[in-house]
């Protein structure tokens, strides 16, 4: 794909003489250029299109194509002499991986930059023609008409034949001198306008479409990848949503029922049997005990509060200090945006969760550090390993939660460990 790359050197402002003399060399060596481009680019068109009954044209074709990017080339190195913009060029469409020999041979014919490189070779001609004359002109009229009492004595004079100081009755000497004093005056700034022309003219298409055409691509990777966000956004929604469900169904609701029933049972036990209808409510009870702390659990994965009032750093702690495997912690103090510590608290969460089912580690790291714009979650354990991002697995809701707010999330994770899971994701 044609993108535009552009170094850093931007050219120096100049005074009018060296703007003058940067111009009008410009344009005189644009000339025999433009002759050169037009020469090579129809001829190599001409024949090239007179053999494509044969097949021989395409490769002609395709020399031509690179013979104007050489030429396009050229030009581009010359434009910032003249617009004072930084230098700017344009890269091609690569030549795809494991092509084969015609897919290769006709890429160049598909790539839209070669073909306004074509085109620019063949309009610069009458252009660069035109400046040409133009600058030779005015230059002439003025270093002839300042030099004329140097050089006009010499020339022969026939009073029959008037020329233009005659027909308009002023003395010829006077009238040159002013008329070489006028052109001067104009002169840098019709050679400026001239050099200009040919400048933009070359840059718009040389310049201008390949980077018009880079930002609708942006565009279009940029709305790919909101697209892509949104869906991991809705995929992390429903897993959470569908865990939650389960978590409830297979915790708090089981216990719920039960209590129910044992309320009930003890109703009915507490007229006949008050001793049996204590040890019931006290089951209750129990359960009730039970249900309210699962319901604190599965809150804390929903957005517990500590992490609202105080900091990733203290929910972390809070983690950690719930966890069956010892867990050394460095996190960062400071809070950050809450979106990026919901996500950093979730990595940690699920990590941990890990750590105490499946890996039989014995101990644990979790560290969270800023890199530039972004905030570095990682956990490491001395576990067994085997921990990957698969269909229904916890790691894969959090891949997708990361990747809804820009982030990434990796896994090292060899059989017999070590654990490495790691989160990026911007902090602002």
């Amino acid at each position: 794909m044609t993108s535009i790359t552009a170094t850093n050197e931007v050219p120096h402002r100049r005074g009018l003489l060296g703007q003058l003399g940067i111009d009008t060399i410009y344009v005189l060596v644009g000339f025999p250029l433009g002759i050169i481009a037009f020469t090579v680019i129809i001829t190599g068109l001409s024949l090239g299109a007179g053999l494509l009954v044969t097949l021989l044209g395409i490769p002609v074709l395709v020399a031509t194509i690179f013979a104007a990017r050489a030429l396009a080339e050229l030009e581009r190195v010359r434009i910032p002499t003249v617009i004072n913009r930084p230098r700017e060029g344009v890269r091609y469409r690569a030549r795809p991986e494991n092509a084969g020999f015609w897919r290769s041979l006709f890429g160049p014919l598909g790539d839209l930059q070669g073909w306004l490189d074509v085109a620019h070779a063949i309009v610069r001609f009458p252009v660069s023609t035109f400046t040409f004359v133009v600058v030779i002109t005015w230059w002439s009229m003025a270093l002839g008409g300042l030099s004329y009492p140097i050089w006009g004595r010499y020339i022969p004079y026939d009073a029959d034949n008037h020329d233009l100081p005659d027909l308009l009755g002023f003395p010829r000497t006077p009238f040159y001198i002013v008329l070489g004093v006028v052109v001067a005056i104009t002169l840098p700034f019709v050679v400026r306008g001239c050099a200009l022309f040919e400048a933009w003219l070359a840059r718009g298409l040389l310049i201008e479409v390949a980077a018009l055409r880079n930002q609708v691509a942006d565009l279009t990777v940029g709305q790919a990848a909101a697209r892509s966000q949104t869906a991991s956004a809705v995929a992390a929604e429903a897993t959470a949503l569908r865990r939650l469900e389960r978590d409830i169904h297979d915790g708090p609701q089981q216990r719920l029922i039960r209590l129910s029933v044992d309320l009930g049972r003890a109703k009915e036990q507490l007229d006949a049997d008050p001793t049996a209808a204590r040890e019931t409510v006290d089951e209750a009870l129990s359960q009730a005990k039970e249900a309210l702390a699962e319901l604190r659990s599965l809150s804390r994965g929903i957005a517990p509060p500590i992490l609202t009032d105080r900091g990733l750093a203290a929910a972390v702690a809070s983690l950690a200090g719930r966890s069956t495997v010892p867990v050394e912690l460095n996190l960062l103090p400071d809070r950050l945006s809450p979106a990026a510590e919901q996500a950093a608290y979730f990595t940690v969460a699920e990590a941990l969760t890990n750590v105490a089912k499946h890996s039989g580690a014995t101990q644990c790291q979790v560290t969270a550090q800023i890199e530039g714009d972004t905030l570095a979650v990682t956990v490491a354990d001395d576990g067994s390993g085997g921990a990957h991002v698969a269909k229904g697995n916890g790691l894969a809701g959090l891949a997708d939660r990361l990747h809804a707010i820009g982030g990434q999330l990796w896994i090292s994770s060899p059989d017999g460990g070590p654990t490495i899971v790691r989160a990026e994701l911007p902090h602002r």
